[in-house]
């Protein structure tokens, strides 16, 4: 083997893991909407997860990075760690896609048809393939095909160019001797572990070995106990995310190590005790790509039947080696930064945790125009700790949002960060105008003031649209329905007119007598309040349509049904103004 053979070696492996990381991380992108249904699809169910662990980790063909996005979902308190027990085993079985994609290098035979199915004859075509749609398609969907194609042709190449530099290693006595060592049960499972916790894959830790059988010295009896070390050794990654993380999370890292050091346990003496007992003659057989991957699936499966059945067992024994906290206040993250491996399913948190605001502050909202009429000092409380809350929401959400925007993002994706960061602003404000109304009930309360029938009647009423106006925006927004979103707008001027008009009243009734200029200046403000909130709900609505309709003109849109250009506006501007009127002196 010259220097040529170890700099082909090393360019190989550079080409195998970048290909493998473009492929990974496109496949990702183009099931985006996809994985945003694993947040609806978690359940206790250990079969059930076992098969969600499956299809995501065949999706994303990487096991580590799943069972980081399983630590960041038990860490957020979106999964519970009986859940993810199921998705890590289904986890480990998927990642052997890879595996069964390599094992076709080692197809051979002379035939027109034997040579087709060779990767080196296909893969040139899908890269050129893979090359028209990356650069000249303008859809990111086909885009992101286009990346699948070239990567899963780079990481073919890489693994044809790994091949051909190790072939001459099968005339190197030195490199025979090293591989008998490995035959060695406990040797193999620690350099499996050891050299796949380095480069964190076991699908690429795998594939090398698989491009090492190409030499003919390596033997099943030297496979063996390596595949099973990389079974461990790919429990790393998990475990160096669930640093800092709750116990939970922390356990189910420790599930998933468990899994694979307890089937290696008990697996591998089984097997070799067999072995001793019945003599298995191919042992010493020279292994080839397709050999490994039957080797590779084979434990997977014979560990799930051992194991699966047992889950609680190792749920249990991951509570004993990682206690209980002595941080009795211990709590789940909002947004765990796991998540962020996997855009889709992060931004679907984010949202998540979005709608979660947006119900708060409407809530405390709500509680505090109930203040108006009978003051209570406890719930004033808790309507400023909710609007504290609603602040942690948007600080947190924000700089969330901000960090997800760096990662690679669909449109779909990216357009929903950006409608979340604006209307998480409108959300927090309306919170603020809940504390600014409690404001105005303590003043009347402790000043023992009231407001006259009159005004209370009027105020009634503006109070009335706006609830309305608030269950709207919140509707639109939760359930993304735009016909409660196009509503919005009319009654947002509609609260607009009454505004005014209560305003007019108010200075007749002073002039008359009938109320004091003291309460004139609490009710400007209050009506101010109401009037500021609706102007955020018709923001809230606003956004939810320009992003529903990108090449939709807001401003003009608004200007044309302000100017009674739209018929429908008119609609629901008459509706509104009918349903929601007050007596005129």
């Amino acid at each position: 083997m010259t220097i040529f053979d170890i700099l082909n070696l090393i360019g190989g492996l550079v080409l195998f893991l970048f290909g493998m990381n473009v492929m990974g991380n496109a496949l990702e992108k183009r099931a985006g909407n996809r994985l945003k249904n694993i947040l609806g699809s978690m359940t206790s169910n250990v079969f059930k997860g076992f098969l969600l662990g499956l299809g995501v980790t065949a999706v994303i063909q990487s096991s580590s990075a799943t069972t980081v996005m399983v630590v960041g979902f038990v860490n957020s308190g979106l999964m519970t760690l009986k859940q993810a027990v199921g998705v890590i085993m289904g986890a480990n079985l998927g990642t052997s896609v890879t595996s069964w994609l390599l094992s076709t290098t080692a197809i051979d035979g002379d035939s027109l048809f034997m040579q087709l199915l060779k990767p080196t004859s296909f893969t040139p075509v899908l890269a050129l393939i893979g090359l028209v749609f990356y650069m000249f398609q303008k859809n990111a969907k086909r885009k992101d095909t286009g990346l699948i194609l070239i990567g899963f042709a780079v990481l073919m190449f890489g693994m044809d160019m790994m091949s051909d530099s190790v072939s001459g290693l099968q005339d190197v006595p030195q490199f025979r001797e090293v591989l008998t060592l490995f035959s060695n049960p406990i040797l193999g499972v620690i350099v499996g572990t050891v050299f796949t916790a380095v480069i964190q894959s076991s699908s690429a830790s795998v594939g090398i070995l698989q491009a090492l059988t190409t030499t003919g010295s390596v033997t099943i009896a030297t496979a063996v106990p390596i595949i099973m070390g990389q079974n461990i050794g790919t429990c790393v990654s998990a475990m160096i995310s669930s640093i800092g993380a709750s116990k939970n999370a922390r356990r189910a890292a420790m599930v998933h190590l468990l899994f694979n050091m307890i089937a290696t346990l008990i697996i591998l003496p089984v097997y070799y005790l067999v072995d001793f007992i019945v003599d298995f003659s191919f042992m010493e057989s020279a292994a080839d790509p397709f050999i490994i991957a039957v080797l590779h699936t084979a434990f997977k499966i014979v560990a799930l039947a051992l194991l699966m059945p047992a889950s609680n067992l190792l749920v249990k024994l991951s509570e004993k080696l990682v206690p209980e906290s002595q941080k009795k206040d211990e709590q789940t993250q909002l947004l765990d930064e796991r998540l962020l491996t996997a855009p889709a399913i992060a931004i679907e948190r984010c949202r998540v945790v979005a709608v979660n605001m947006a119900e708060l502050a409407v809530s405390s909202l709500k509680d505090s125009f109930e203040m108006l009429n009978q003051f209570d000092a406890k719930k004033g409380d808790l309507i400023r700790e909710a609007e504290d809350k609603v602040d942690l929401y948007e600080d947190k959400l924000g700089s969330y949002l901000v960090k997800l925007t760096a990662q690679p993002l669909t449109e779909a994706d990216s357009a929903q960060a950006t409608e979340l960061l604006h209307l998480i602003g409108d959300f927090e404000r309306i919170s603020d105008h809940a504390v600014n109304i409690l404001d105005s009930a303590e003043e009347i309360y402790e000043k023992q003031l009231a407001f006259s029938a009159d005004a209370k009647r009027e105020i009634s009423v503006m109070v009335n649209a706006v609830k309305e106006i608030l269950d709207l925006s919140l509707t639109a927004f939760r359930e993304n329905d735009l016909d409660s979103a196009v509503m919005v707008e009319p009654l947002e001027q509609v609260v607009d007119s009454l505004q005014e008009i209560i305003k007019k009243q108010h200075i007749n009734r002073l002039r008359q007598g009938g109320c004091t200029i003291e309460m004139g200046f609490i009710l400007s403000d209050v009506l101010t309040n109401l009037s500021r909130i609706s102007d955020h709900c018709s923001n809230v609505a606003g956004c939810l349509l320009e992003i529903s309709h990108e090449s939709m003109d807001m401003h003009q849109y608004l200007r044309h049904a302000k100017s009674g250009e739209e018929k429908e506006f008119n609609h629901y501007f008459e509706y509104f103004t009918m349903k929601y009127k007050v007596d005129v002196n």
